[in-house]
């Protein structure tokens, strides 16, 4: 637990982003003893959750118009980023409820759920892949985004500037987006932080 909680101390937001958005958290959660699986029961009920969720806020507006959606849209557009071409996790996920949202693996299924249910952008990483504590920065253009593209590992680069809901609704998220890894991984490790410009982090 102690090695999860240091990485987690070290982890750093920069100056230049609080400037465009000083509302702008991030709340980290690093986990030891995932066991990897592929999309199982309780991914499979936690997706159809949040599609109906999510039917249910599109019926009553568009995608653009719901609030944390615009939200994140005009954060982006700060950040110089153009939101009909660079969409956040959260938007790219609710525009495909319609068809239904992808299933790839248990982990990926639930966090996916997790960020269209609470409408805020989630992500996951291999800690293991990190080199150094995680910081988030504008983006210069210049810095290499390893990915995947036909199959083939390519290199692209974020446009240059590139990087808003409560604390509850984030403690809310991430209650349930821990207390669904531990149905399935009972012995999970878990950390997690928040940082922001209100704790000088």
């Amino acid at each position: 637990m102690k090695g999860l909680e240091r990485f987690l101390e070290a982890a750093t937001i920069t100056a230049d982003v609080y400037a465009l958005r000083p509302d702008y958290r991030a709340l980290l959660i690093a986990v030891n003893g995932i066991t990897p699986g592929p999309s199982n029961n309780l991914s499979e009920r936690l997706l159809q959750e949040a599609e109906a969720s999510a039917r249910e806020n599109l019926a009553k507006q568009a995608v653009n118009d719901l609030p944390h959606v615009a939200s994140w849209r005009e954060a982006y557009k700060a950040f110089g980023a153009k939101p009909n071409k660079t969409r956040n996790s959260l938007e790219a996920l609710t525009r495909r409820v319609e068809k239904g949202l992808p299933r790839v693996n248990r982990l990926t299924d639930i966090y996916n759920a997790v960020c269209v249910k609470h409408q805020i952008p989630l992500g996951g990483e291999d800690l293991d892949k990190y080199s150094g504590p995680p910081r988030l920065i504008r983006a210069i253009g210049k810095e290499d985004f390893e990915t995947t593209a036909s199959g083939e590992k390519v290199v692209e680069h974020p446009p240059a500037g590139e990087v808003p809901c409560s604390n509850e609704n984030l403690d809310a998220a991430a209650s349930e987006l821990i207390e669904a890894l531990k149905e399935f991984c009972p012995d999970l490790e878990v950390a997690q932080r928040l940082l922001s410009s209100a704790d000088g982090n």
